[in-house]
């Protein structure tokens, strides 16, 4: 398996968060429905609300309640805004885990002389509460949110911000994700793409032309190794 896995060494992996390493939609969407309730308005189903999370809170409080038949005007989005950091602070991790296979895949990675990024359009507070309270952020070197970046993904600075911070180079980066944002970020920095078929998107996975589509966290460490293989050659 070392040999297999060489061309790790020296790499960086960058990765989403939510729904990518993390099943957040419980307890991100759970926030939402209380905000709904709080105005009197009927709650999402799981399933209809996953795709907006991906983009921030704002937008996916601006998408939910035009998905619930209730659009907001632009003086109320910061109001809930608030709101919603708050709850989704205090239950941040009542119910989300990470994906099966991902902590034993990044532990792979890390032995195989990868660096580790998160590249999350989530706040970083919030990301590293969330991973603390998952016992994640011992795995990685640098997590990068959307406040400590010149612009969220799918701009090609936050990658190069991920990265860097990790102390990678662009020429020898992997973008691991599961929607268009992380997609565009990648292909605009010239990084690899791998994505997760299991994710929070709009648009399937596969129709956002991947380098590599993988269905389970057990098949990362030997994607990354195969993509970093091919781009070197």
């Amino acid at each position: 398996m070392a040999g297999e896995l060489a061309a790790l060494d020296g790499a960086t992996i960058a990765f989403d968060l939510d729904g990518t390493l993390v099943d957040t939609a419980p307890d991100l969407i759970g926030t939402l429905n209380v905000l709904l309730a709080e105005e009197g308005i009927a709650p999402l189903p799981l399933a209809e609300a996953r795709p907006f999370i991906g983009r921030g809170a704002r937008w996916m409080i601006e998408r939910g309640f035009q998905a619930a038949g209730a659009p907001l005007d632009a003086e109320t989005v910061p109001l809930l805004f608030d709101r919603f950091i708050a709850y989704y602070l205090a239950h941040i991790a009542d119910h989300s885990r990470p994906f099966p296979g991902a902590e034993a895949a990044l532990a792979t990675l890390r032995n195989a002389g990868a660096r580790l990024s998160v590249c999350t359009n989530k706040r970083t507070d919030l990301s590293l509460a969330l991973m603390d309270a998952l016992d994640l952020t011992r795995l990685f070197d640098a997590v990068v949110g959307a406040d400590a970046t010149p612009a969220i993904k799918p701009d090609p600075r936050h990658l190069a911000a991920a990265v860097a911070a990790a102390g990678g180079s662009m020429d020898r980066a992997i973008l691991v994700g599961d929607a268009a944002t992380d997609a565009g970020a990648a292909r605009a920095a010239g990084a690899g793409l791998i994505l997760v078929s299991f994710g929070y998107t709009e648009i399937p996975a596969q129709d956002l032309a991947p380098d590599i589509l993988i269905h389970h966290f057990d098949e990362l460490p030997d994607a990354c190794a195969r993509l970093l293989d091919a781009c070197r050659a």
